[in-house]
């Protein structure tokens, strides 16, 4: 055998010309792009609102990560905390935050070993008019987190990061939610 007639990936021999790996692949691929096309997916866009501006009050942390996140929208203008409320269209109000945590299970002394935490907020949204879009609504996450007595500050850490978390996904939530509303009726 030559030195390096391995080196193409074939075997001596073989018929230069397309693998039946690449034929079969493309094969596959090919068919799974026309129904990803045909059944209507496509990536999610800058969402469209009812409103052109908006505030958003209460809750600071959540509040300040739904600010954030209605930012990256597009058009849509989004108040500063300390811009009056009578500025905007729509104002979005959170409130009755509450952090909790549950034991889920104990080893064989007696101590937790698995927690569940959770952040709950209720959000609503109406026009500056007061004229309500979406109701008060509940909104709830949960993680859920091992638990070590030996690694209590490491512990301590992860639960922060995981509201953190919790706080940015519940924004993203929210965006969608408020994007649903349905437009103020014409009076």
């Amino acid at each position: 055998m030559r030195a390096g007639a391995r080196l193409s990936g074939r075997r001596p021999g073989a018929a230069a010309g397309p693998s039946r790996r690449g034929l079969l692949l493309g094969a596959g691929v090919l068919p799974m792009a026309a129904l990803l096309a045909g059944c209507g997916f496509r990536l999610r866009g800058a969402a469209q609102f009812p409103f052109r501006s908006i505030a958003v009050t209460g809750v600071p942390g959540v509040a300040a990560e739904l600010r954030r996140a209605l930012r990256g929208q597009g058009d849509l203008k989004v108040l500063a905390n300390t811009d009056p409320v009578t500025e905007a269209e729509a104002v979005c109000e959170l409130s009755d935050e509450a952090r909790t945590s549950a034991i889920l299970s104990t080893n064989s002394t007696g101590q937790a070993r698995d927690l569940s935490i959770s952040l709950q907020i209720s959000y609503r949204l109406r026009t500056k008019d007061g004229r309500e879009l979406i109701p008060k609504t509940p909104l709830s996450l949960s993680r859920d987190i091992s638990y070590n007595e030996n690694t209590v500050l490491a512990k301590e850490a992860e639960q922060n990061f995981l509201y953190r978390d919790m706080m940015q996904d519940m924004a993203q939530q929210l965006v969608r939610r408020l994007a649903a509303a349905k437009p103020p009726a014409a009076s």
